[in-house]
């Protein structure tokens, strides 16, 4: 009896791993993340984390090619900043307006509207002008506008 059971648990000793393996699915890596990191990062919740984490970011991080600090709320002016520099009085759209020198609707004009500033980048088959702006839509975007209404153009 005792000597079967001795080959039994011998029997049993000897055929497990000497090492226990860890889950292959569960700690093979893609890239610097683990699996289980992947399967994270395709969970909606995570999703949505890193879609809207810009509305969190207020870091103080250069954008564009001017640092320009902290985005506020209403950003037109402040994108503009980020490509023409400028102090943080030009966050205000209204600002731009005596901004440069005053010239025509043209491309390379800077658009002043009393609530929003863009930059004129060409113009349409129907005659309206194109205009790159920030916050127009909650991004930066460039569409085909109508300047009507503009106070102002400028040249810088």
């Amino acid at each position: 009896m005792t000597t079967r059971l001795g080959i039994v648990v011998c029997a049993c000793v000897l055929s497990l791993p000497t090492a226990a393996a860890p889950a292959p699915d569960r700690l093979s890596t893609v890239g610097s993340l683990t699996q289980s990191q992947t399967d994270l990062t395709r969970r909606p919740a995570f999703r949505r984390a890193i879609r809207y984490q810009h509305r969190r970011d207020n870091t103080n991080r250069p954008r564009g090619r001017y640092a320009a600090g902290t985005r506020p709320g209403k950003w037109c002016g402040w994108w503009m900043r980020t490509q023409f520099g400028g102090g943080v009085q030009f966050n205000r759209a209204r600002t731009w307006a005596t901004r440069g020198r005053p010239t025509r609707p043209q491309i390379g004009a800077i658009v002043v509207w009393p609530h929003h500033v863009g930059l004129i980048t060409g113009r349409s088959a129907d005659g309206r002008w194109i205009v790159t702006s920030g916050n127009d839509g909650g991004r930066v975007r460039t569409r085909p506008r109508s300047v009507k209404g503009a106070i102002a153009f400028r040249s810088v």
